[in-house]
């Protein structure tokens, strides 16, 4: 009887295991929201990474997140290791690409709680008298990561961090906005 069981829970292991295999692997999480500021006013809280500490939801999660910077912020090139909590993790930002104004490519490396190598990008679009503000992700996670979308959402936990970065981000610029004023 003992082994009819056993036989039978290693049976389900690799059908949920050949169901998993056949999950897609690739994902793209995106949210945006509406900053009423042009976007020469946003852009440098999403292109320069020591700036990033004013409305980055993850700077909330660990406000002791240790972080190192490299290359000249700001720029192609500039980077910020970082070392947090269990709720930030470990890793590495690089901005890939700016186009000023417009968009910042980044390429996130994380190294803790497991490795993953996925693409950061922000975009700007002028939207009625303010400018539409849109984070995404996108990734191919392998087969680990079609293992945690199918156990876990991976994308409300994502996008519920990306609609409060946005949310903070908006109160950050029009704050500055209206303090100007």
């Amino acid at each position: 009887m003992a082994k009819k069981i056993g036989l039978t829970i290693v049976a389900l292991v690799f059908v949920f295991l050949g169901y998993v295999s056949t999950r897609e692997g690739k994902f793209r999480y995106e949210r945006s929201g509406i900053i009423e500021a042009p976007a020469e006013k946003i852009f440098p809280y999403i292109s320069n990474f020591k700036l990033g500490v004013e409305w980055s939801p993850y700077e909330k999660k660990d406000p002791n997140m240790k972080k190192t910077y490299g290359g000249t912020d700001g720029e192609v090139g500039s980077t910020m290791d970082f070392e947090g909590n269990s709720d930030t993790g470990s890793g590495k930002l690089e901005v890939l690409k700016l186009v000023p104004n417009q968009s910042v490519e980044i390429k996130l490396t994380m190294l803790k709680p497991f490795f993953a190598e996925n693409t950061v990008i922000y975009t700007l679009t002028p939207e009625g008298s303010g400018t539409r503000f849109s984070w995404a992700m996108i990734g191919d996670g392998g087969f680990m990561g079609k293992l945690m979308t199918t156990l876990i959402d991976c994308e409300a936990m994502v996008a519920g961090d990306f609609n409060k970065g946005i949310a903070s981000l908006k109160t950050v610029v029009e704050g500055q906005r209206q303090s100007a004023n």
